[in-house]
């Protein structure tokens, strides 16, 4: 397709005003490492939570919403609207901790919670595991997004996009660190939703659509609407509803969204200004991930079932594009070939904010963990800030690199999907006890990391070569979750938890309380130590409460707006009416929270 004039003066307005942002703060980013990874730990709320919410929109989201939702329908979108749950829990339990750690990384809080060189271990192999192997996975996936729009919006090649897609991110990335990064997200998640809303407006009045109305009513579209699985088919409400539901969210480790918090969202927690501004990041970040972002992807998936009711429509339409990554996620990118000059231009310029956003973010939290975990803490301790900083741009050069490899060898963005939630799965519910068993030790970690790991290569390698067919998601999932925790709390019972003097510290810092510490906490009492702390004192049971009121006031507000867009009002107003109580319900709680006014100066 020809993009108009119009359409590369915004494009190229857009890369140019991402440029100034790294260059105006390039000179604070390079005074210490701290600012360069954690922007001075200053940050407010608002920033921070668009920021999250800028990173989970990348290029391949609207991709992954529109596969699903070709093959399951509305419904199938179950597999990630359940990580509500655990984004929820850590709004109202895991942001205090996280910022109470004080620790640069999240991956640095292995040493402040274990002791001893399995604590050491633990931490720069997971520096590694994590900031190079699995980041890289995830941003080759978000990269293969970037190569399909290329080639279907501006018949691009594979290798010609990334280059392209690819060198404005690492250079502001580079030059910024987090407080470039937050800044340019703030103004490219502007320009995203603008161009997802627009695009969503034009696509759903195509004649081929016929509007709102005409989409809603279309016999191809009615049975991917519902909000929930068919109940009379048990595989997909098992698959898409209650795995998800009852397993999955507390389960699996996956970016973004992990049990307890972690990576990209643990490194915007810890540069909160204080707890109070980590904690409404994180309620930012959810409510409108979950509630305020998805219905203009969703409604362009469900009118590509009519434009392109099959990948041989697809096909046709784009006979250049190659075979290997023509599948259902395409049809994204392909409906917006029908957009206007101007809208065009900033709707292509919209899905680079949104791909950028989400590279640099990954650029810089995995540089922050080779660079503080790996370079600082094993190669060179004495490193001064300058040469920290400097380690943390190569590193980020040398990820974009590796990302931009990778994403040539995937071809779909569901695929890599799945790959993540088995590698990760099992592994949640230690991330979640963690903080409020003193029992847990370093090598519980890393056997439930490598125990999960291999499941996951068993599944899709080995299990083929022996019984000729792969098994399902759900069967995998499972098995997988099943294994991996019998394996790693086997191994917390067999081993010695970490030395009194490390999780004495780490009590005095974090102050987790709980039944999980009551043992460790009568022994201490014993000996004269920590006599100012008592088992019960802590706040969990009330912030699960908040959890739920909190994820039922977002669901409510999802339904709400989309029983609103398919014109069912006696159902919109019900879901609306929810959305308020609920919301009312959590204020009142959060407001009667022991200490919930520390910080508000702020």
């Amino acid at each position: 397709m020809v993009l108009s004039t119009i359409d590369w003066l915004i494009i190229a307005s857009f890369f140019l005003v991402s440029l100034i942002i790294g260059l105006m703060v390039s000179a604070r980013a390079g005074k210490s490492s701290s600012e360069f990874f954690l922007s001075g730990r200053n940050m407010p709320w608002w920033l921070l939570g668009v920021s999250m919410v800028a990173t989970t929109f990348s290029a391949d989201t609207p991709n992954l919403v529109t596969d699903i939702v070709r093959n399951h329908g509305v419904s199938g979108n179950w597999l990630w609207w359940a990580f509500l749950l655990t984004g929820m829990l850590t709004v109202f339990i895991y942001a205090r901790l996280w910022r109470r750690s004080e620790v640069l990384t999240d991956v640095e809080f292995y040493e402040l919670r274990y002791s001893g060189r399995p604590a050491a271990f633990l931490r720069g192999f997971r520096a590694l595991y994590l900031g190079v192997f699995f980041n890289v996975l995830i941003m080759a996936s978000v990269s293969l997004a970037a190569i399909k729009i290329g080639g279907v919006m501006l018949g691009l090649s594979p290798l010609t996009t990334i280059l392209i897609a690819s060198s404005v991110t690492v250079v502001y990335s580079m030059l910024g660190g987090l407080r470039g990064v937050l800044i340019t997200d703030f103004f490219q998640f502007i320009i995203a939703m603008i161009g997802s809303i627009g695009a969503a407006y034009v696509v759903v009045n195509l004649p081929q659509v016929g509007g709102l109305e005409a989409l809603i009513s279309h016999p191809a579209v009615r049975p991917k609407m519902d909000f929930l699985p068919d109940f009379s088919n048990r595989e997909a409400l098992m698959t898409l509803l209650i795995l998800p539901l009852a397993v999955q969210w507390w389960s699996v480790w996956y970016p973004g969204a992990e049990p307890g918090g972690g990576g990209y969202i643990a490194q915007r927690m810890l540069s909160a200004k204080n707890e109070n501004h980590a904690l409404g990041a994180t309620l930012l970040f959810n409510v409108a991930h979950y509630a305020l972002r998805p219905w203009p992807w969703l409604l362009i998936a469900l009118a590509s079932i009519i434009v392109y009711p099959d990948l041989s429509a697809l096909h046709r339409a784009f006979p250049s594009v190659d075979m290997q990554v023509l599948k259902d996620d395409l049809a994204y990118p392909a409906m917006l070939t029908y957009l206007p000059a101007g809208l065009l231009g900033l709707v292509i310029a919209s899905l680079i904010a949104a791909y950028m956003s989400t590279i640099s973010t990954h650029l810089n939290w995995g540089a922050s963990y080779v660079v503080n975990d790996f370079y600082k803490r094993f190669i060179k301790p004495q490193a001064p800030e300058k040469e920290l900083v400097r380690m943390g741009r190569l590193t980020t050069l040398g990820l974009m690199i590796l990302a931009g490899i990778f994403a040539l060898l995937l071809s779909n963005a569901l695929q890599a999907f799945n790959i993540l939630l088995q590698v990760g799965a099992g592994t949640g519910l230690l991330f979640i006890i963690r903080w409020f068993w003193w029992r847990i030790n370093p090598y519980s970690e890393l056997t439930a990391m490598i125990v999960s790991f291999f499941v996951a290569l068993y599944f899709q390698f080995l299990h083929p070569l022996l019984f000729g067919a792969v098994p399902s998601s759900s069967f995998q999932l499972v098995s997988g979750v099943a294994f991996t925790t019998l394996c790693w709390l086997a191994v917390t019972y067999f081993t010695a938890p970490s030395e009194a003097a490390t999780l004495r510290r780490f009590y005095e810092k974090v102050h987790p309380g709980g039944p999980g510490w009551r043992r460790f906490l009568q022994k201490e009492h014993g000996e004269g130590y920590l006599t100012g702390y008592e088992p019960g004192d802590w706040d969990v049971p009330r912030g699960i409460l908040m959890m739920l009121t909190g994820t039922f006031t977002v669901y409510a507000s999802l339904f709400a707006t989309g029983k609103w867009l398919y014109e069912e009002t006696p159902w919109a107003l019900l879901f609306t009416a929810l959305a308020v109580a609920g919301a009312g319900v959590t204020l009142f709680l959060y407001g009667r929270r022991p200490g919930s006014g520390a910080g508000t100066e702020d």
